[in-house]
């Protein structure tokens, strides 16, 4: 790390008291939340997921299944549909035959996704093509090594240059927080990609692919970081925690956080978003609970062919 870039930078944009985010996020778990209000929110959270397969063995039979499940998310449930489906590139023109002008949004991993170990060249045309495919929004990774080595401009301007190759695309730009090791580091890097990020476009926590992915103290810090930012700016940043909330009732934690820090203009999903696809079963058997009062097998509900 380039210690002096580093102390300028935390200088500028104040650092993280650890134990304060710590204390603060603990809270959000004993929040209750009851009866209309707790359909409210499990509704809100479904609209909110982006339905993601991301492997290796993925084929255009199983985005068309996973389309599938966007576009009717349970027979005879009244729940919205996901705000996209997220995908590989290359998958793109096969999801677009499914959900293009559905309302819901193709997105797609780009920039040599998870580890953005290719040259800059090579992850601009991949963000081009998928776009060209019909990518309604790209997710990009930062280049972790150039920020560890201290070389912020360049993590910047790569963000900028992924941004131009969007066009109207919406970008949301992963940190991969478990490779940036610290609170400060993730509010550093949040605001890296703020300062040149568009109103809409999105900052997200991981790629799903690390063993350590979205918490609630992550979330914090970035949604600290935005709330910084818009009252500096005017500019409504959105966020995106990415892998590891496969629970109705951690959804509704993170839910609660955004209100309680950001307000009711980010509980929506312009505003917010979650990379979690294995959540959206657990919130329609949460919904039929609290229909009927009795709580559905996981056999239920149909896969979504999820990649986090």
């Amino acid at each position: 790390m380039n210690a002096p870039a580093h102390r300028r930078l935390l200088a500028d944009i104040g650092t993280v008291d650890a134990v304060g985010i710590e204390s603060r996020v603990a809270k959000y778990a004993t929040r209750s939340i009851k009866k209309a209000s707790k359909i409210q929110g499990l509704k809100l959270a479904a609209s909110m997921v982006d339905l993601t397969t991301l492997e290796g063995k993925d084929t255009a039979g199983k985005v068309a299944s996973l389309c599938r499940k966007a576009l009717t998310p349970h027979l005879g449930m009244d729940v919205p549909r996901p705000a996209a489906v997220c995908v590989y590139p290359s998958m793109v023109r096969h999801a677009a035959k499914h959900v293009k002008g559905s309302g819901v949004r193709i997105a797609s991993v780009a920039t040599a996704f998870p580890s953005g170990q290719a040259p800059l060249k090579t992850r601009l045309a991949e963000v081009r093509q998928a776009v060209a495919d019909g990518a309604d929004e790209i997710d990009m990774v930062i280049n972790r090594g150039a920020f560890h080595q201290g070389e912020f401009q360049l993590v910047q301007d790569e963000i900028a240059a992924v941004l131009e190759a969007c066009g109207d695309a919406t970008l949301k730009v992963i940190l991969e927080t478990s490779e940036l090791e610290t609170y400060d580091n993730i509010r550093a890097a949040s605001f890296i990609a703020m300062q040149v990020l568009r109103k809409g476009d999105f900052i997200k926590t991981s790629t799903g692919k690390t063993s350590s992915n979205a918490t609630l103290a992550n979330n914090q810090v970035m949604l600290d970081a935005i709330r910084d930012h818009f009252h500096a700016t005017g500019i409504e940043i959105a966020m995106k925690p990415a892998g590891g909330i496969k629970t109705a009732k951690q959804s509704l934690h993170f839910l609660v956080a955004v209100k309680e820090t950001l307000g009711d203009r980010w509980l929506n999903n312009t505003r917010y978003r979650f990379g979690a696809s294995s959540l959206l079963n657990d919130l329609l058997r949460q919904l039929e609970t609290q229909k009927t009062g009795s709580y559905q097998a996981p056999y239920t509900f149909t896969e979504d062919s999820s990649g986090y």
